[in-house]
């Protein structure tokens, strides 16, 4: 399938423009099957054209017309099919390597209807090309060695970002921030290893004595680089993913009336009716410089109603997953039963206590809460919106500490990374552990090159075929 020509819609539709994009080794003779150029066109187009027919002859018509033509090259004509013009377009040449897949590709430039971006597609396919895969395009400059896999994943964050933590940590990693940063690490490790192994193989020549002190130093560094990334592992993830923020409160204490507030739209149903929401809402927002995912609950509280009692478990499980939670104190009544067991499920989490509805009568104080709850409080009201520029601010300086500008430090934003640094570490430390223990040198190596290839993992020089198919099925059609 690597040989094979594919082609794909590389753009949105329903824009101005529609873009499909071609690559592979017959990718110039396709397109210039179905390419005339303006010059062409006018000549063969005489008194048809209110007709669209094209008097096609294909013996004067140069099907290998971009055969001799300078790659990085734009080229203005017509894809036609059956002798009928499909569309006025832009071809754009780029020839390989020095192309996104490192093989030939041209870009078709057409109009962004729907209708007319497929019938271009399917132009080219009946042509000879057949219809990519997702993420087909940049798994091909993958296994062509374009890009590692680390950079590969960066593409789809680029597209997927929502932040400027978002943007710039992915462009990071799509320029080889994190693939640099394991593979000084790796190359540490290979020297090492090809060091010892030499040594054993001719101890004449290299001396042993003394290395495994000097090894456990080395190790030792390269383990603490790793655990440097890992504990900024949630801060990157936060930035850039956003802040897995959960909502709770009793029944009624407005918790779906600040979602709405927080969306700026009526997303969540709300009622004088305690109760309403019965299950779990969530949604994406920008509140300042950061992303919140976004999770109103059911109100917690004792229930007979088998529906709402789902609700407050789903309640819980969120509560226990979250990054941040805002809990919703009706200020306007007394706390009771059901505020003893919220409080109780949320000791050992991370927060902020909002006390809602401070336009109406106040029945509890910021101290009455604190007792039994040591969080800040915020003196809120949805009704007027009093605090949410303080809620904002609150949530920033948290996570940002008031401050998204990036630095040049390297972030892990992908679990799959996390998880190999983690299973690379624990090699490392086996490889310590063995030199304390006064075990042979030979004994060094078998961890050793397990971390070399967990680390490999990273970059995709030691990743299985499953594993790389599994990662480019998430990518999005065209690219």
């Amino acid at each position: 399938m690597q040989n094979d020509t594919i082609a794909g819609i590389a753009s949105g539709m329903g824009g101005g423009i529609g873009i499909i994009r071609v690559s592979g080794e017959k990718c110039l003779d396709i397109v210039g099957k179905i390419f005339r150029n303006k010059k062409y066109v006018e000549k063969y187009l005489k008194n048809n054209e209110k007709k669209n027919i094209i008097k096609c002859k294909d013996k004067e018509w140069n099907t290998k017309y971009f055969e001799n033509k300078e790659t990085y090259t734009i080229h203005y004509g017509f894809i036609v099919d059956d002798d009928k013009i499909i569309d006025e377009v832009l071809i754009m040449l780029m020839k390989g390597p020095n192309s996104y897949t490192k093989e030939d590709v041209i870009e078709i430039d057409c109009h962004g209807g729907p209708y007319v971006v497929q019938k271009v597609l399917q132009t080219v396919i009946k042509n000879g090309a057949r219809l990519s895969e997702p993420g087909e395009f940049t798994k091909r400059a993958f296994l062509n060695g374009r890009i590692d896999l680390s950079q590969a994943e960066a593409v789809m964050k680029v597209i997927s970002s929502k932040s400027d933590f978002a943007l710039n940590s992915a462009i990071k990693q799509l320029e080889g921030g994190v693939s640099n940063y394991i593979e000084e690490i790796r190359q540490e490790i290979l020297h090492n290893l090809g060091f010892i192994e030499a040594a054993l193989d001719d101890p004449e020549h290299y001396d042993l004595d003394g290395y495994g002190d000097e090894l456990a130093k080395i190790t030792s560094g390269e383990i603490s680089k790793l655990e440097d990334i890992i504990e900024k592992f949630n801060d990157g993830r936060m930035k850039s993913e956003g802040i897995n923020t959960v909502i709770v409160g009793k029944p009624n204490a407005g918790k779906s009336s600040l979602m709405n507030l927080l969306l700026d739209e009526e997303r969540a149903i709300v009622t004088d009716i305690a109760g309403t929401t019965r299950d779990v809402l969530e949604e994406r927002v920008k509140l300042g410089d950061i992303i919140l995912n976004l999770v109103d609950t059911a109100g917690i509280h004792d229930t007979d109603d088998i529906v709402e009692s789902m609700g407050v478990s789903k309640a819980v499980d969120y509560i226990e997953n979250a990054d941040f939670i805002i809990y919703v104190v009706d200020s306007s009544v007394e706390l009771d039963e059901a505020d003893d067991r919220i409080i109780d499920i949320l000791k050992n989490s991370n927060g902020v206590i909002l006390m809602n509805k401070t336009d109406l009568d106040i029945k509890i104080t910021k101290e009455q809460i604190k007792e039994k709850l040591d969080w800040d409080c915020i003196e809120f009201s949805n009704e007027t919106g009093h605090g949410l520029d303080e809620l904002t601010e609150y949530i920033t300086n948290s996570f940002l500490d008031g401050n998204v500008t990036y630095n040049d430090q390297v972030y892990l934003t992908s679990m799959r990374h996390k998880e190999a640094v983690e299973s690379a570490i624990v090699s490392l430390k086996n490889v310590v552990d063995t030199i304390n223990a006064g075990m042979p040198e030979d004994f060094y190596t078998i961890d050793m090159m397990d971390a070399y290839k967990k680390l490999g993992l990273i970059n995709g020089e030691t990743a299985s075929e499953d594993l790389v198919n599994k990662i480019f099925k998430d990518f999005c059609m065209g690219k």
